[in-house]
């Protein structure tokens, strides 16, 4: 039996009672699954580096009665995460399931006009905060008899894309990380799922993140990072972040190896599967008709 997907399903594992620990908790997909798990009967520990938005979220699920942990957290910090991941185990005394969810836009400029620290800091909390949270759970998802892994990387993990050069540089190495991850927990035969994630547009933050990025690094591109950013949020954007969330973890409730959220990740997913080596030409066709739509110049 198959999934929407295409991804054979294993027996279906409920998430009732199952310790699940969220990064970038605070607002977005990382709030909406916290409030999804917390629906289905998990037990959850929260993180986010926005304080104020992670007490939100802690209040939100503390409202529906969720027996919920949570602490601020910077996912690129590896000292910081090592405390986390021990603290969250002595709260609950076991950890099932870790979705590494926290992550940033990376600048959202040309390669040309990124500053390195923007591409180090985009790769420190998309990519080196997976692996932190992957390398300090995983020892308790294993030791939990039934471990769930779930890494979030996003379209731009199977398709490039112009201006996103540090975004997809981190959500492809998501993709490839949490492959390999999974073809270890099967060789050793340890009892862990792994689960790759592919959102496509989600409502969520992200972009006006980004153009806020800009807008204190290059002030004079500000405006036009603005437009892009209206582009995303009002064009591009479908998906609600609680409809993610119910995708996410119907996929992992189903035991499925890859999750793709939206329409757009799917038909995008096959396009590149379809046009490996003419994808970029298109994609930079539609993006140009759609910022001349705007009034933004790309030739930067």
């Amino acid at each position: 039996m198959r999934d929407w997907t295409g991804n054979r399903m294993r027996n279906r594992s409920s998430v009732r009672g199952k310790v699940a620990v969220i990064t970038g908790a605070g607002s977005g997909i990382g709030r909406a699954l916290a409030l999804e798990l917390a629906a289905r009967g998990a037990r959850l520990a929260v993180s986010d580096v926005n304080e104020a938005s992670l007490a939100e979220t802690a209040a939100a699920l503390q409202s529906r009665g969720a027996d919920v942990h949570a602490a601020p957290l910077d996912v690129a910090d590896r000292e910081a995460f090592r405390r986390y991941a021990r603290d969250v185990a002595g709260h609950f005394g076991v950890v099932h399931q870790l979705y590494n969810n926290a992550g940033i836009a990376g600048g959202g400029l040309p390669i040309t006009e990124v500053d390195y620290e923007v591409i180090e800091r985009t790769l420190d909390v998309n990519l080196w905060g997976v692996i932190h949270g992957t390398k300090e759970f995983l020892p308790h998802l294993i030791a939990s008899g039934d471990g769930h892994l779930v890494n979030i990387s996003s379209l731009n993990g199977f398709m490039a894309q112009a201006m996103l050069a540090a975004y997809c540089t981190s959500k492809f190495a998501v993709r490839g990380f949490t492959e390999a991850v999974r073809a270890d927990m099967l060789l050793a035969g340890h009892p862990v799922q792994v689960t790759v994630v592919h959102p496509g547009g989600v409502k969520t933050n992200i972009a006006s993140a980004a153009a806020e990025e800009v807008r204190r690094r290059t002030p004079e591109l500000a405006e036009e990072a603005d437009r892009r950013a209206r582009i995303y949020n009002e064009k591009l954007f479908r998906t609600t972040a609680a409809e993610a969330a119910t995708v996410i973890v119907d996929g992992v409730e189903g035991g499925a190896p890859r999750v793709l959220v939206g329409r757009d990740a799917r038909i995008i997913d096959a396009a590149v599967r379809a046009l490996p080596a003419r994808y970029p030409r298109l994609a930079v066709a539609m993006l140009r008709r759609m910022f001349a739509a705007w009034g933004i110049d790309p030739r930067r």
